[in-house]
């Protein structure tokens, strides 16, 4: 009985901590999109567990890179395009806007397809007809982040992470990997030249632009600028943790889909799309792990989308100083998609394509946050301490030098998609 009174404050502070919990959650589902489905399953069936590595570097990097877009945000109070919005000039400003706009619309197009296919392989769907159930469903989501605040819309944004999970995840249940082929992918290297641009894509679905420029802005809404350095600390660590649960959870869902691909589809014809990968799922795992790998890409296209199409609004009035409304964001937005669908463009190839193209957006988000969380007049006592600098600029040299070895590859026809 003696203990009791120690014990209730201690649970309420728990509460208290678990509840400033969730920005994190909705940036990591930018690292669960379609694009991370088209460009891990490519790898694990094409290579097996040879790119392992690339997701768990890749992983290490995003937690390192958005644990400090969201210190950025509670710290300053506003959030990275707003820092960018207010050094730049017009015309500068203006075409840093127009290649992050670029980088949204890529993710925004990838969320959109995913989710189409998802649809086609659940139901049937025309793709077509599957893009536009899922703009409009990822308005309804939008909706509820409009009308019923932030932590409503985190709420539904963490069913939908653990619908992901339990989606993607269960496969390795059924067929686990080989520990010891697992354990060789952990192992630094690559095999020609299209496995360097798949290594690139699988960057660039994890660590992306739009989710560096998002959480600073999350994280500054959630708990809004806290005017003592003592609160700000506090929030500060609180986040640190948050960064790390949710990136450890859609770290493992990516490894997961890696490692489902090199078991189950090293091999067999047909796999390097989802449709394939699917169909060959269901065969060699049976019917009900088939509808599982459906419905985490389900979940996965209409959560990042809407996640997207809120990145992108931030994106654009931090930097234009213009308020687009999010509906009407979210149908413009939706055109591009719409038209690859109906082009007929292979889903998959667009999808590894726009992970490509993230992953050279990505330094014009990186070099400009390091610079900001490693400045004390920006930062003041929660400037980045050397070590975390130092990490943070081999984080971005690393992507730099992938970047201009893909460029290289382009030019020289070193990989064939």
């Amino acid at each position: 009985m003696a203990t009791e009174p120690r014990v209730r404050p201690r649970r309420r502070r728990l509460s208290a901590r678990l509840f400033l919990l969730g920005p994190a959650f909705v940036a990591a589902i930018a690292y669960v999109d379609p694009g991370n489905v088209a460009a891990n399953v490519s790898a694990g069936s094409r290579y097996g567990f040879l790119l392992v590595w690339v997701l768990v570097v890749a992983n290490l990097m995003a937690v390192i890179l958005q644990y400090q877009s969201a210190k950025l945000g509670l710290a300053t109070g506003h959030s990275l395009p707003e820092l960018m919005g207010s050094r730049l000039s017009a015309g500068p400003r203006r075409l840093y806007w127009a290649q992050a706009e670029l980088i949204a619309a890529a993710t925004d197009m990838a969320e959109v397809i995913g989710g189409a296919v998802a649809l086609h392989l659940l139901f049937g769907l025309p793709l077509l007809t599957g893009g536009g159930i899922i703009g409009v469903a990822s308005m309804v989501l939008l909706v509820l982040q409009t009308h019923r605040g932030q932590r409503a819309f985190e709420n539904a944004v963490i069913i939908l992470l653990a619908i992901i999970a339990v989606g993607f995840m269960a496969g390795l249940l059924v067929h686990p990997p080989p520990p010891g082929a697992v354990l060789s992918g952990l192992v630094p290297r690559f095999d020609g030249g299209d496995s360097l641009l798949l290594a690139a894509s699988m960057i660039g679905a994890t660590v992306m632009p739009h989710a560096i420029y998002l959480h600073s802005a999350l994280a500054r809404d959630r708990h809004g600028h806290a005017e003592s350095a003592a609160a700000r600390t506090r929030l500060i660590r609180i986040t640190r943790w948050d960064v790390i649960g949710a990136l450890a959870v859609a770290g493992a869902v990516n490894i997961a889909m890696l490692l489902l691909a090199a078991t189950s589809l090293r091999g067999v014809p047909g796999t390097e799309t989802i449709e394939g990968a699917h169909a060959a799922i269901t065969a060699a795992l049976g019917p009900v792990i088939g509808i599982g790998f459906g419905v985490g890409l389900l979940a996965s296209g209409l959560a990042s989308t809407s996640v997207g199409c809120y990145a992108g609004a931030v994106i654009m009035q931090g930097l234009l100083k213009v308020k687009v409304p999010l509906m009407l964001r979210r149908v413009l937005t939706l055109i591009p998609a719409l038209l690859i669908l109906a082009g007929g463009i292979e889903p998959t190839l667009a999808l590894v394509l726009s992970q490509v193209l993230l992953s050279f957006g990505l330094p014009f988000a990186l070099i400009p946050l390091i610079r900001l969380t490693g400045s004390k007049a920006v930062m003041g006592i929660h400037v980045d301490s050397p070590p975390l600098r130092v990490a943070a600029w081999i984080c971005a040299a690393l992507i730099v030098a992938l970047n201009a070895a893909l460029i290289w590859l382009t030019i020289s026809g070193g990989f064939q998609v």
